[in-house]
């Protein structure tokens, strides 16, 4: 019998390696370890060739450390004018987390005369996670009301109520975790981190941006993930050991006061004048390098403030989409004429027996990629009936106190309230 096998080795062996075979259970099992590690190995190939694709092969080592070395007096010096010119803002006298989250989602895509207000009136009604987390959404959205891209609200009732269940009411001192909590991307993590608990993370938006841009004479486009990525970088070498919140907060005030986006930079009150490059060069304001804005995409509406009794008729938008669970006035696509105001409310069910119509003239409204151009129509009715339990109507007062209505619809609502008509048609 050995000697049966000895011989049946070496006959194997003179066919070469693949006349040893393994059982066929084993063998599968090597292959399917085989085609794992090469999937693993294409996926870490795929991410590579990504990553290079995104960022310069030096992963910003370099140019970081030089700019870094050239820029090192700049904290100093801008530490020391924000101190004499920071301007006084409600959020900035009490950095709680809480009040700084608030704050730096108010003030996304938004001016700060605007947020001012805004913010007061938020943290007046609602002071901490504990009651943000236990209000209903349209109370959060009516407090919400005029400042817009009302998702940020909906994303901060969200965190709120997260920060409830997962954290005790309290947020978290640890970026990683801030970056899990709905709505809260690389900007706002870094912008809590550093202001609220003194962490060095950055805060790169749009002023820091172009603030650094200018100061490096920087010609690459800002816009996509690799310039942010390459600016947070930066941010995060210049910045002292101490006083993170307070540099985060300065370089934003310098890009919003004195480095401006519109306009001529007022390079004569800047305190690191003499680090900037674009200065001396004279191309201030050809930077930053921005990617051209796509046009807006113009939709025509007619707005009907229909009136019954002295209160309005308000309908509420959709769950998803633009300006999603908002009221608004009833509002037909397109622009229409009196006639057709008149024929598209019969075919709603209105009782228009006694009606009177007047124009509201013409206005618009921009969002980030969409124009509203409006027309509208105050129609004064007798009776509610037949226009059915999608609209409700709703006296000034509670409109003020209840209802979040669509800034969109400002000019019409003011118009109609002060009482400003054209003579009846």
């Amino acid at each position: 019998m050995k000697a049966a096998c000895r011989k049946n080795l070496r006959s194997d062996e003179k066919n070469g390696a693949a006349a040893f075979r393994l059982p066929r259970s084993l063998q599968k099992k090597k292959e399917g370890e085989a085609v794992q590690k090469e999937s693993q190995r294409s996926r870490s190939a795929q991410k590579a060739k990504e990553t290079e694709r995104t960022e310069p092969a030096d992963r910003y080592g370099g140019w970081v450390a030089d700019e870094a070395n050239r820029l090192k007096g700049l904290a100093q010096a801008l530490l020391l004018w924000y101190d004499r010119s920071a301007r006084v803002l409600p959020w900035r006298s009490d950095p709680t987390p809480y009040r700084v989250l608030v704050s730096e989602l108010m003030l996304q895509q938004t001016r700060v005369e605007a947020v001012i207000e805004a913010f007061t009136r938020f943290v007046t009604e609602l002071p901490d996670f504990a009651a943000l987390a236990a209000a209903d959404e349209q109370t959060v959205l009516k407090l919400w009301q005029g400042l817009g891209y009302y998702s940020r609200a909906k994303n901060l009732h969200r965190a709120a109520r997260a920060v409830a269940e997962i954290y005790g009411g309290e947020l978290p001192a640890d970026y990683a975790a801030l970056r899990t909590l709905p709505g809260i991307g690389d900007y706002t993590a870094g912008a809590v981190a550093s202001i609220a608990f003194g962490l060095p993370h950055a805060a790169v938006d749009g002023n820091v941006l172009r603030v650094l841009a200018r100061l490096c004479c920087d010609r690459g486009e800002v816009s996509s993930p690799a310039a942010r990525k390459k600016a947070a970088a930066l941010v995060e070498a210049l910045m002292p050991k101490t006083r993170c919140g307070a540099f985060t907060q300065a370089l934003m005030e310098l890009g919003a006061t004195v480095c401006r986006p519109t306009g001529r930079p007022l390079c004569e009150s800047c305190p690191v004048r003499a680090l900037c490059l674009a200065e001396k060069a004279g191309c201030q304001q050809e930077l930053p390098v921005k990617r051209p804005a796509k046009p807006r995409r113009v939709e025509r509406k007619t707005v009907l403030l229909l009136f019954c009794g002295g209160r309005l008729a308000l309908q509420k938008r959709g769950d998803r989409g633009l300006l999603a669970g908002l009221y608004e006035p009833l509002t037909l696509e397109g622009r229409r004429e009196r006639a057709e105001v008149f024929a598209a409310l019969t075919a709603l069910g209105a009782d228009l027996e006694g009606a009177a119509f007047t124009p509201l003239g013409e206005a618009a409204h921009l969002f980030t990629h969409v124009e509203w151009r409006m027309t509208g129509w105050r129609v004064e009715l007798k009776t509610e009936k037949g226009l059915g339990d999608n609209l409700v109507f709703t006296t000034k007062e509670e409109r003020k106190s209840g209802y979040p209505i669509a800034s969109a619809y400002r000019a019409y609502l003011e118009r109609a309230e002060e009482g400003e008509e054209a003579p009846a048609t």
